[in-house]
């Protein structure tokens, strides 16, 4: 055995984050991935990742979260933004019906929680998700989904900033092109958190 080999367990103490794992971007009809993705074997890549890092938590009976993004009809959630993606979304008209439903590939079981109530780009920002967390004495979170360089980056810092221990699940995460997600990894996720591999993680 290789003692150099640092595994990431999944235990009672860690929760998978499944950011955005919803029609949007993983439908062939999804607005934002045509307009936006640029690197489509890279994102296609990332999903498949997803799959099995999602199969390794319930393998393991982990703590699974899925949180999306699901605003109201009248964006009235986002207020009266002018900049950002406040502004961009209601503008883009998007995350609507049933675009905002997740993907069926990532379809939550029993058990597993889903956070709806997002407000802005991190997964803590007007959810429950740091209650749900707490409540359930969890301090790691696994990151994976979209976007790297926006909603994935926005949850890890802040997680950091409120205490948890940060891993992003690299290969189950992506950016919009190369560049995006290499900057990601290399010149932000290191102040922030860990960045791993799906097969980092450990079973207990």
């Amino acid at each position: 055995m290789n003692e150099n080999v640092i595994s990431y367990p999944l235990n009672a103490k860690t929760a998978l984050v499944f950011i955005e794992f919803q029609n949007e971007w993983l439908s062939g009809q999804g607005k934002l991935r045509k307009l936006l993705i640029e690197d489509e074997a890279a994102f296609v890549s990332a999903i498949t990742r997803g799959k099995t890092l999602l199969q390794k938590g319930r393998d393991t009976d982990a703590m699974i979260i899925h949180v999306c993004l699901r605003p109201d009809a009248g964006y009235r959630v986002f207020g009266q933004a002018k900049y950002g993606l406040r502004a961009a979304i209601p503008n883009a008209q998007t995350w609507q019906h049933e675009m905002a439903d997740i993907h069926d590939d990532f379809m939550p079981q029993p058990g597993e929680i889903v956070i709806n109530e997002r407000t802005g780009a991190s997964a803590f920002a007007g959810s429950m998700l740091d209650s749900v967390l707490r409540n359930n004495h969890i301090d790691t979170l696994y990151l994976a989904g979209f976007a790297s360089h926006v909603c994935v980056e926005s949850t890890l810092r802040q997680g950091h900033d409120i205490g948890y221990n940060m891993c992003v699940v690299t290969d189950a995460t992506a950016a919009f092109n190369a560049q995006q997600q290499d900057y990601f990894e290399t010149q932000i996720l290191p102040h922030f958190g860990k960045g791993i591999k799906t097969a980092d993680i450990s079973e207990r």
